[in-house]
């Protein structure tokens, strides 16, 4: 007994305007069997108001095609009243989609108004602004590290190296030992490479005068 009281009753999801469409079209349904009924008798009418006339019954086949004229309008009617139920059905059906389609604005237009409380229009200003200061600093830090240098920053470098070599030559002439004055003949080899041997270039004698000339200074 409980497990019968327990259960929970399904909700139809038929509505009333289903239940209206449903009755339309049955009423339609009746009405084109109605009118296949009346063809029938027509075609039938018309036979046997031939027949009596072959056979002479005049008055009689005049009478039957009377009838016969009557049900004709009554299928004229019919038609009337089946075009009637299919237009009623088609604007039901239509309105529900109508309603539909109205249901779905709503929802949409009360999201649209949430996402438009959620960033007005001051936060979107500050959050462009925000973007194009990240944007601006990038494309500085960018121009940085790409080495970017004027022609003012290319000399000053440039004379800081020279700075820097003099320095270092000067450092190396006075860690040379001194050069005999008395015997001026071959040098002695002090295990340099090969390439010693050779001659020279025009800078490598340049600098060896300018250290000759910094020891007899000295």
């Amino acid at each position: 007994m409980g497990s019968l009281f327990g259960k929970h009753k399904k909700v139809s999801r038929v509505t009333e305007h289903d239940k209206a469409v449903l009755q339309l079209k049955q009423q339609r349904d009746k009405i084109k069997q109605y009118q296949k009924k009346i063809v029938t008798s027509l075609e039938n009418e018309r036979q046997l108001a031939k027949k009596l006339l072959q056979d002479g019954r005049k008055e009689k086949a005049k009478l039957l095609l009377k009838k016969k004229r009557f049900m004709e309008q009554m299928l004229e009617k019919t038609d009337g009243q089946l075009t009637n139920l299919e237009r009623m059905t088609h604007d039901i059906e239509y309105a529900q989609i109508e309603i539909q389609v109205v249901e779905g604005l709503k929802v949409g237009n009360e999201s649209l108004k949430k996402l438009h409380q959620m960033l007005s229009v001051d936060e979107i200003e500050r959050i462009m602004d925000e973007t194009q200061e990240g944007i601006e600093k990038q494309k500085e830090i960018d121009d940085l590290l790409s080495g970017q240098l004027t022609a003012e920053d290319d000399e000053a470098v440039l004379a800081e190296l020279e700075a820097l070599e003099a320095e270092e030559e000067a450092k190396a002439v006075l860690g040379l030992p001194s050069v005999p004055v008395e015997d001026m003949g071959e040098p002695a080899k002090v295990g340099l490479p090969d390439i010693a041997d050779r001659e020279p270039p025009r800078k490598v004698k340049k600098e060896a005068r300018r250290q000759e000339e910094a020891l007899v200074a000295s």
